[in-house]
């Protein structure tokens, strides 16, 4: 038995995309068990270029079954259209290829609606959410009033809990926020009409998924942002909404911790944060703009511009703590190749005080300075690179630099942004 999780292992945007879909070739089941459509997985296929929101990436791979389980929140408009143009491309021809939880709550017109009319609200200080409606979606299901999958194929059930939320929703939409009222029958009929063209995907996804451990499948599970992000352990309140660890991967699909076999952590070989919050290695120089585009560090969800800064030590060790890697999946090192030297933070200054963990209060983050190591760079174009010996030596002395301030073996390395730019050092599904 292998179950296997992937999560990122800094602020979100790892790359965990590819990752999923090079080991989705050694799983059988792959899980998608936190998070919503504000996550985007890009991955080049022989050249074409896909980005997902909901659907695991491994739906590319013929035979493999997926699964959105019930910590997801969806949007179901978001979801079928997805589902559309993965069929219009060929793929997902068989409707029994992906399971969707019968128990995963779901995005409405009014939480979209929230969630803009609050970051507006917020100005300078807002938390730059994709404004998805992830947020106000959690909010509902933490308060025991959101609807669920299954709901929607229940109209009774379904009318009755619309017209809850409409009421309070409206009432903060029209009365605090001055926007527009969403109302009760066009939203009822459409969301309606949704979840009759999902009940084909709709099971008990904690049982399929137990079940498919049982019989000895390989299950990978598609992690979602990055553990600096998540609502407990993150840099709070520039966090998500869910827990972005693996523990969050246990709780939103329903398999116990005990049958998890491994945890990968993607990290970049630098690092990146999209919206506000602390980030202390943040470049605002022409080096930072370089990185920005050479590593067309733009949000596959909102197209956003993403901060980049050098690779931040701490925040692995401390995805590793929280996590309990067994290795790090090494991204977009060829992104670095061409400068003339890199440099990695291996601790804070806060007050003076020299800090090798990360702060757990938003103040002391925001005041920390980074402790820099300067390392050599290279000029060679890596993306040819299929061995750990293809690479540079200056390359190769930088992944060994970055285990060793990580404590963390770098169990794969991506060199170029193809499924086939990779060096697999460590199968954590043959280890």
């Amino acid at each position: 038995m292998k179950s296997v999780i992937v999560i990122g292992a800094q602020w979100g945007d790892e790359g965990k995309g590819k990752i999923v879909d090079i080991y989705s070739e050694f799983a059988d089941t792959i899980v998608r068990p936190t998070g919503g459509n504000n996550a985007g997985h890009t991955l080049v296929v022989k050249g074409e270029k896909f980005v997902f929101h909901l659907i695991p990436s491994g739906i590319l791979h013929p035979g493999k079954k997926c699964v959105i389980s019930n910590g997801v929140v969806v949007d179901p408009k978001v979801l079928l259209s997805e589902i559309g143009r993965l069929k219009e491309r060929g793929y997902l021809q068989d409707d029994s290829q992906l399971k969707v939880g019968l128990l995963a709550n779901v995005i409405l017109p009014y939480h979209i609606l929230l969630d803009k009319a609050r970051e507006e609200r917020l100005g300078d200080r807002k938390i730059g959410t994709t404004a998805r409606g992830i947020g106000p979606c959690y909010e509902d299901k933490i308060a025991r009033t959101g609807i669920r999958l299954c709901d929607l194929v229940r109209p009774n059930a379904f009318a009755e809990k619309l017209r809850a939320g409409l009421e309070l929703k409206n009432f903060l939409l029209k009365n605090y926020y001055g926007a527009g009222e969403v109302p009760f029958q066009g939203t009822y009929e459409e969301y309606l009409a949704y979840g009759e063209r999902l009940s084909v995907h709709l099971i008990d996804t904690s049982l399929f998924i137990n079940e498919e451990i049982r019989q000895g499948a390989k299950v990978l599970f598609e992690g979602a942002q990055g553990t600096l992000l998540d609502i407990d352990h993150g840099t709070y309140p520039f966090v998500t909404s869910s827990n972005t660890t693996a523990g969050g991967a246990c709780t939103g699909s329903g398999v116990s911790p005990t049958k998890i076999s491994a945890v990968i952590g993607v990290s970049k070989a630098y690092a990146t944060r999209v919206g506000g919050g602390p980030f202390p290695t943040e470049l605002f120089d022409e080096e930072g703009q370089g990185i920005r585009d050479r590593g067309n560090e733009y949000g596959s969800t909102t197209g956003r511009p993403r901060r980049c800064g050098w690779f931040d030590a701490p925040v692995v060790r401390y995805a590793a703590r929280l996590n309990g890697l067994s290795g790090v999946a090494l991204t977009k090192l060829d992104v670095l190749s061409g400068m003339p030297r890199l440099k990695v933070c291996v601790a804070y200054e806060v007050d003076g005080v020299r800090r090798d963990q990360v702060p757990l209060s938003l103040e002391d983050f925001e005041a920390a300075k980074p402790v820099f190591e300067q390392v050599e760079g290279w000029k060679e174009d890596i993306s040819s690179a299929r061995e750990f010996g293809d690479l540079p030596k200056a390359a190769r002395k930088y992944v060994h630099m970055l285990e060793d301030v990580t404590g963390v073996e770098i169990s794969l390395v991506s060199v170029g942004a193809d499924r086939n730019e990779t060096i697999i050092r460590k199968n954590p599904f043959r280890a």
